[in-house]
């Protein structure tokens, strides 16, 4: 059960489980952090949210910093998983370069707005939260080089760099496309990224020993 599952508020006072309550927690936290940004939110905001109170809150996060960290590594790790099963979910590198894209599209549709604490925090300056930006962005590029790097002539470096321009490509188009009030269809909008993406991808030789060969 994810964390914006659990964000229905409380009456104080009722008992849950240790992992139930954080669970609900990091609820009540992601909708304050993604309407208030992390400056303005407060751990009154979140407590009162969450229908508890400010100790048992303190009880499972020693403070704002680590609550919100706790948020980013949930929400990163649910990108580079949904990344992954992307592209283990076909053996055609076209598919596969579709799927990716719709994992984009689907991370950033997903309801409670999560993607904004990774891709739109205001807490960059933070150090530990731009590692964890930075990481997710690479474990997702890692992902899809070691298919480039396995399917063609490439040298890893250069699979790894065409790895970031697809996926900082689908990124940005996915959150363009919602901010934007999606006046395209979602299916349009991940048809032509995936479009555009494969004739680039495309052109580069297939390694004779690739399995997609």
């Amino acid at each position: 059960m994810t964390a914006i599952e659990q964000t229905e508020a409380r009456p104080r006072g009722t008992r849950l489980p240790r992992r139930a309550r954080r669970n609900q927690l990091l609820g009540a936290a992601q909708e304050v952090f993604v309407a208030q940004g992390y400056h303005a939110a407060a751990m009154d905001d979140i407590a009162d949210r969450a229908g508890v109170s400010k100790p048992v809150l303190y009880q499972h996060f020693p403070g704002k910093l680590e609550l919100y960290l706790a948020l980013l590594d949930q929400h990163c790790e649910a990108l580079v998983q949904s990344v992954r099963q992307a592209l283990e979910s076909t053996t055609d590198n076209k598919q596969r370069v579709a799927a990716t894209m719709d994992a984009y599209f689907d991370y950033v549709e997903q309801e409670g707005g999560a993607f904004r604490l990774v891709f739109e925090s205001d807490l960059t300056n933070e150090p530990a939260v731009r590692e964890r930006v930075d990481k997710v962005s690479l474990d997702c590029a890692e992902a899809v080089s070691e298919v480039i790097a396995e399917d063609t002539d490439l040298p890893q470096e250069q699979a790894m760099l065409l790895a970031v321009s697809l996926c900082g490509m689908a990124q940005v188009t996915a959150r363009y496309w919602l901010s934007s009030g999606q006046p395209v269809p979602r299916d349009v909008a991940k048809g032509l990224t995936a479009m555009l993406s494969w004739r680039g991808i495309a052109g580069f030789p297939m390694h004779p020993d690739s399995p997609a060969a």
